[in-house]
This record gives C-alpha cells, structure tokens and sequence, in this order.
C-alpha cells in the first residue's frame, strides 16, 4: 500500500517527455476510476474520511510548520512561526472541522443553515452569521464576527433549502477537477481541494506550485485517507505540468491560484498570441475555471478623533496588513486611503511609517519580489525606504493611471492616496475611488472609530453595501476572513475570463451556502484591556496575526492543537500566551 500511494505523487519536470506524460495520464486515470467509488461513499462516511484528515493534520502539524518555515526562511525560534501555525494547519483543521459539521448535519436529514443565525443588509439581502460560529468562538474571537452575505433577493427559507451543493446530491458526481496551488500560503491548496470535492463533488488533482514542492511529503501523510480511495492525488512541476494537466482530456475543471497573468496565460495562452485571443474572447481553454486572484487592496481609514494609543495601535494593523507573510498575500493591503483633511493625518502616517520600519525583517523569499520592489522605487521618486526592503509611497494621486492602483506589487510596498473631506463626503468619495480605480475585488479594509461609525448610523451599511469587493473588513482585516471556515472567500460576483479581475467563484464556505455574494467581517477598534475601558465588548488582547505580535509561534501551535481536539481544558493555556503577545 505505502508504495502504491508514493507513486501517486508525481513530479513531472518536462512534460514533453513520453513517460512523463505517461505517469500523468495513469495518475488521471486513476482518479476517474477513482470518481466511481467517491460516488459510492456515503456523507456519513466522507464525514469520517474529512475527520481523518483534521486528525492527521494535527499529528503532523510540526512537519508542517518546519516545512514552511524552511520555504520562507524563518528562524524556527522566531514569532513570525506563528504565521504558519494559524495560516497553515490550524486554518486547515478549522475547516475540516466545519466541513465535518456540515456533514454530520446533512447525514441526519438537516440542513447546514438550520439553526443559523440570519439578519438583513441593504439592498434586499439576507445575511447568515458565520462568526462566532459557536461558544468556543465567543471566546477565542470575542469581539469578531463575520456574516456572508447573499445576493439580493435570496431570503432565509431559500438559502437554508439550498445549503449543501454538491453533497445534496453525493451520487452526483463532476468529473476530475485541477486544482493549481498558490505558493505563498500553505493551507492554500490543501483547502481548495477540499472545496472542490465536498462543495463540488469532483474528484482532484491537486499540483503544487514549485515554490511549495517541499510540502509535498507533509501533504501526502495529511491527504492519505482521500488518496488511498482514489480521490484525490497530488503532482508537483513546473508550468509545463500545469498546461498538460489543465488541457487534458480527462480533466473538467480547472481551479487556480495565482496572478492574474497566469490565469489569462492558462486561457488564453502566452506572448501576442493569448493576448490577441483575450481581445478577441477566444480561450484556448475551452472548460469551466475558476479562480482567486488577488489585486490591489485596499485600507480606507475613516478621519476621527483618536488617541495616541488607538493611532499606535492601528498603525501596526496596518503594517500587519502589508507585511504579513512578508507582503506576499493575494489580499495584502497595498493602499491607504486618507482624508487630506484629518487633523490626525501627520500624526497617523508617521505612526504608519515607524511601524512598518519597526516590523520583523525576513527575507524576501517569494520570486521576483526584489525586483518589484525596484520597479516601484523606479516609478515613483519620492518613495521612501522603511527598512528591511519596504517602501512607501505618499502623494498618490487616484485620477492618475498609477501602477500603484492597477498593478499587484506583491512585495511590502505600500502607498497612500488622500481625498478631500470628512465623515460621510470622504467615505462616499472613498468607496467610488476603490470601485472604480484599484484594479481587483478580491478585498478591502476598513479603519473607523467607534464614535465615527455611531455619526454615521445606517449610511455606514448603505456605503458598505455598494462596495465591489469579495470581503469587507471593518476594524479587521480581511485576512480573518480568509481564517473563518464558514466564511466565503473570493472576488465580487461577475468577472468573465476575458476580465477576471481578482477571479470568478468562491472557496471555503465550510456550510456550503449556496448564492453568496460577499462576506463582511468586523472586529473591535481597540484591543482588550482598552477595549473594555472604552465600553466595546471584548476581551481580545492584540490579535495573534499581527507581525508585532512576542507569542504568536506559541498561541499558533496551542490554536492548533486545539483545533484538533477542542476542549475547555486547552483553553487557559491559549489565553495566557495570547495576553503575552
């Protein structure tokens, strides 16, 4: 058996190579035969087979962690651990976890959304609460909360009648789907292919992206039970790899994440030719794809009377929010938008500048990123250099077609626009600018004090509202949106593939709503204790994300242990190390 799955992982280097192909076009046969016995599995039994996994994952969290870690080159005693600790096997445990849930519910003829928590947003739509999604997220996430919301005209009754996609119907399979994996975070690819067998009920081919090839003995041991049914089987290799495996005959689906350019590549096919085709609407690609893509996102701060503690405090939000994982994240914010009219605008930008030169240096492992980095000095002259290889850029001006507004860096360069006015003009006029001039919907951030959002009353959610983007988070970052299971992850509804923007079609939703349009997240202003001093309800410390953060290695190993196995036992343990950091 051991021998039989190993030669299921295949590294294909030179796909021009006959038995290359040959290994690839056994490893797809498999996986057809393989469809024919996931048909036959029961949901009760997917439930134990994702169960297994969750487990699995756990065990072999360490290799995980070590893994990606030597990928990113990270000091193993260094916090930044922490990053793949949460973004990596407790991201993906929390999903096995949900998807379990959602299982076990349809296993005894109920529906996911049964005793869901529904509630109302402008423009006629119904809104489902998927964080907290139980007690033990009151008290880990007190003070977060994250709701999907639905296209408009969905009601309540409908979306619970629909719950459950593909696993309403299990017998009903969709073929082999190609999931292309990212390369920056690892829980990426794993949780794709996940969504694409539960969620879409097709059988995958999962392919590494070559900066993650190391990743792959880890992944084996995790995937097992989904690879020894015939379900699932992993390749690593080059584009080479990719393309066979994309146009190939036996393949139906293609789910990719990456750049926009690669996708237009995969469609459309490269140089003058694809884009020829791509102006002309003529894929190459002729099967359903979808994708997430990243774009320029970005971080609207609301002009307020604030402390110093609360400037300092969102000073580092933001910085997190560029840098994390180094910057290289599909929804690392890229632009701040300010008020040129907020009395606090020195004092916050100087806050921002001193934390992002303040925040751990690592190296720049992501290919290209030097050069990016160049590029943008290059582009604008009075950039400024903020340590270890950042840069910020200030005078932006959105009218311009500016590379900062329609290209992804991809690297820790940020930017700042500045708009006219205050409250609800500056807000309105903020929202248009990130409509109509970032290029992307993939996500957007939004900075208000407390006082600012009350000024507004219901005008807020109405702003929100018109807002094109796949998450919105408000005094949070659209990353826990990315880390919420039950949340949907992807662009805004309505790209094509001849304008694919941040991508077509969503990932996670962990309680298979069907008919999503977006997710919005919220989280408290200030951390805990000033939180509660100043009359917010939460007992949140600094988020164990944050770049800044002393114990996130510590929390993120005890986060997925207990993610694992949760327990009322494990709890004080996280919440001492979350209260060190």
């Amino acid at each position: 058996m051991t021998e039989h799955i190993a030669s299921q992982h295949l590294h294909v280097a030179d796909t021009t190579d006959a038995a290359a192909r040959t290994a690839v076009d056994s490893a797809l046969a498999e996986l057809k035969a393989g469809e024919k016995t996931w048909a036959q599995i029961t949901v009760g039994d997917r439930r134990a087979l994702i169960e297994r996994v969750r487990d699995l994952t756990v065990t072999h969290a360490d290799e995980w962690v070590d893994a990606a870690s030597s990928i990113k080159g990270l000091d193993p005693k260094s916090p930044l651990v922490g990053e793949e600790w949460i973004s990596g096997p407790y991201a993906f445990a929390g999903g096995l976890n949900v998807l379990a849930e959602t299982l076990n519910r349809l296993q005894a003829g109920a529906g996911p959304l049964d005793d869901a928590h529904f509630g109302h947003a402008p423009g006629g739509r119904t809104t489902v609460q998927v964080l907290p999604h139980g007690i033990f997220d009151h008290l880990l996430l007190s003070g977060f909360s994250a709701q999907v919301w639905l296209k408009p005209g969905i009601d309540e009754a409908t979306a619970k009648r629909t719950a459950g996609l593909a696993q309403l119907s299990p017998r009903k399979t969709g073929g082999i789907g190609v999931v292309l994996g990212a390369g920056n975070i690892m829980s990426i690819a794993p949780l794709d292919t996940l969504y694409e067998l539960i969620a879409n009920n097709r059988v995958v081919a999962l392919k590494l992206n070559p900066i993650t090839d190391p990743m792959l003995p880890v992944l084996r041991k995790v995937l097992e039970p989904l690879i020894t049914i015939g379900a699932v089987r992993v390749f690593t290799g080059g584009a080479e790899t990719g393309t066979y495996l994309t146009g190939h005959h036996l393949v139906d689906h293609v789910h990719m994440t990456g750049s926009a350019l690669t996708h237009d590549t995969i469609v459309f096919g490269p140089g003058e030719g694809g884009a020829e085709r791509k102006a002309a609407n003529d894929p190459i690609l002729r099967k359903p794809m979808t994708s997430e893509l990243g774009g320029v996102s970005p971080t609207i701060v609301v002009p307020g009377d604030w402390s110093r503690a609360d400037i300092e405090f969102q000073a580092e939000h933001v910085a997190t929010q560029r840098l994390h994982n180094g910057g290289y994240n599909c929804v690392a914010s890229q632009v701040l938008v300010v008020s040129s009219e907020w009395k606090q605008r020195d004092e916050f930008v100087a806050a921002v500048k001193a934390a992002l030169a303040a925040a751990p240096t690592r190296r720049a492992y992501y290919p290209g990123s030097d050069t990016r980095v160049e590029a943008a000095l290059r582009s604008y002259p009075k950039a400024s250099k903020v340590g270890g290889g950042r840069v910020l850029i200030e005078d932006i001006d959105p009218g311009d077609e500016t590379a900062l507004l329609n290209t992804e860096y991809f690297a820790p360069v940020l930017g700042i626009v500045e708009l006219p006015y205050t409250g609800e003009q500056f807000l309105r006029r903020a929202v248009d600018t990130v409509n109509d001039t970032f290029v992307g919907t993939l996500g957007v951030n939004i900075v208000a004090h407390p006082g600012s959002l009350r000024s507004l009353g219901s005008t807020f959610d109405d702003l929100v509202a018109d807002l094109r983007y796949g998450t919105v988070a408000i005094n949070a970052w659209t990353g826990l949106g990315f880390l919420s299971p039950a949340a949907t992850w992807g662009a805004f509804p309505g790209h094509t593939v001849d304008d694919v923007q941040s991508g077509i079609g969503i990932v996670h939703n962990a309680l298979l709503i069907d008919g999503a349009e977006r997710t919005v997240v919220r989280g408290p202003f200030r951390p805990s204790p000033r939180s509660l001093v100043k009359g917010e309800l939460s007992i949140s410390p600094k988020p164990p994300w944050f770049v800044t953060n002393k114990t996130a290695a510590t929390t993120g190993r005890l986060l997925t242990a207990f993610a694992g196995n949760p327990s009322w036992f494990k709890l004080p343990a996280i919440f001492a190390s979350a209260l060190r950091g």
